[in-house]
């Protein structure tokens, strides 16, 4: 992007992978898609045209510069393209898949749920349902001599799907429902990523009836979470106590200010279901990649329960306490960092446009590789290592907020960016306050698996040590 600068505008062309190797590559794509894109940006640079799955052309960029200018600058001018519409069709038009005026006017309307203060208040929430779920393990590990080893991604799925099940609906999902749940999303994410990276296998797909089958399994987590809405309605026409304070009554109750009216009932399911599902699904992945660099790293986990203790003197921490324990969060945001959730985003231009001599004419693909940036060594100094401590502040080298977008940037920054932060630093918190965290020898090798979320591709094992 640089050389752009030294060519008149209208002259400059990105390299392009041909169509034919990004079809032989497709296979290695749709398998095990980051040292693929790796490899074509290390040869290429941060940004090149190629072909999805050989068929749909795409600009791929890690430039910190040219994804601000299609977040933020210019945000007007790109939209999710079909691919993040087409999730649509399993999640609802939520805030996640929605976009244009229609996004911006729930954003609106939903952003209040998500304000400081109201994050603040679930603080005590947060904190009880960590203790609640951690609890079984001290017990067990009390009978097995003082230590116990669990499945990370299995247990941080359960924890952050009952904070998120009780913040939205004010109740604890039973244990068999949470299982098909969580299952259910992982089943439509890895078909649904497939039928991208490989769309020639669609005609297949129709004919083997895989998507009658991922619509039924939506169908199921609908029918599900509706279940749900109905009853707090039914609960709500009955004079009783006043309803609980939780996002899902904030979406019966809010109006439309043009109108005056409430959302309509299938509105109010859409946008329950991203809650439920964005809401758990990115804390979930973050909070099982933090535990697998804390247990290799024990020093930095000491260096957290250190602060806590010095700051807190054995209380549980309230939300104004945690400024004050900058290092559990510095370890989250490292995380995300290295192991970004949303490790990849994409926008469609609506009309033609110029970034530094670069003409991008209107329906420009471009897949914005925040994996990518984040391990960018122009950006980072030993990007491939777990350093919590370069986001402390005064910082020879500060980091660059263009270069770290793990929640996204400009108006669509994820809206439940601080109920994250909050909840990934109070869990670690108290992780760390009841166990020390040890590797478990003999495992395979941990890798990712990046779906439209990054999580490990099978799960691992750290032993949880009593303290």
């Amino acid at each position: 992007m640089e050389a752009s600068e030294k060519v008149a505008p209208g002259a400059f062309r990105l390299p392009q992978v041909p169509r034919w190797r990004s079809l032989l590559r497709s296979f290695a794509l749709a398998k095990d898609p980051l040292p693929v894109l790796d490899a074509t940006l290390a040869h290429f640079g941060d940004t090149v045209e190629l072909y999805i799955g050989g068929v749909e052309k795409s600009i791929l960029t890690r430039e910190p510069g040219l994804i601000q200018h299609i977040l933020q600058k210019n945000h007007r001018n790109y939209a999710k393209s079909k691919f993040t519409r087409g999730f649509s069709r399993y999640i609802g038009h939520g805030l996640l898949t929605n976009d244009g005026p229609d996004w911006l006017r729930q954003r609106r309307l939903i952003q209040p749920g998500f304000h400081r203060q109201r994050v603040a208040g679930l603080t005590g929430l947060m904190q009880e349902i960590a203790a609640e779920t951690l609890a079984p393990l001290v017990a067990r590990a009390r009978q097995q001599g003082g230590a116990t080893a669990v499945e990370v991604h299995e247990l941080m799925t359960r924890l952050t799907f009952r904070i998120i099940a009780r913040s939205v609906f004010s109740t604890n999902f039973p244990e068999a429902e949470l299982d098909r749940l969580a299952r259910l999303i992982t089943e439509i994410q890895a078909f649904f990523v497939r039928s991208i990276r490989q769309p020639y296998l669609k005609p297949w797909f129709r004919l083997k009836g895989q998507f009658t089958y991922h619509d039924a399994l939506a169908a199921e987590m609908r029918a599900l979470l509706s279940r749900l809405i109905a009853q707090r309605q039914h609960d709500n026409a009955r004079p009783q106590a006043p309803p609980p304070d939780d996002l899902l009554q904030m979406l019966l109750d809010v109006r439309y200010e043009e109108t005056g009216e409430p959302m309509s009932p299938e509105r109010v399911l859409d946008e329950a279901l991203i809650l439920l599902v964005a809401g758990h699904e990115t804390s979930a992945n973050a909070l099982t990649w933090l535990t697998y660099l804390l247990a290799h790293h024990p020093d930095e986990a000491a260096a957290i329960r250190t602060e806590a203790e010095a700051v807190l003197a054995g209380r549980p921490p309230a939300f104004e306490d945690l400024p004050r324990l900058g290092r559990a969060l510095w370890a989250v945001q490292e995380t995300m960092r290295s192991y970004p959730p949303a490790w990849m985003v994409d926008r469609v231009a609506l009309a033609d446009d110029e970034y530094q001599g670069l003409r991008i004419p209107k329906g420009t693909l471009f897949s914005l590789y925040f994996h990518g940036l984040h391990h960018d060594a122009k950006y980072w100094d030993a990007p491939e290592a777990f350093r919590p401590g370069r986001f402390a502040p005064g910082q020879a080298r500060p980091v660059q907020p263009n270069a770290y977008v793990p929640f996204g940037g400009g108006p669509r920054l994820c809206i439940g960016m601080q109920f994250a932060l909050t909840e990934m630093q109070l869990v670690t918190l108290e992780l760390l306050r009841r166990f020390e965290l040890e590797w478990v020898a003999g495992q395979a090798p941990v890798t990712m698996q990046p779906l439209i979320t990054l999580r490990p591709k099978h799960d691992f094992r750290v032993r949880l040590r009593l303290r």
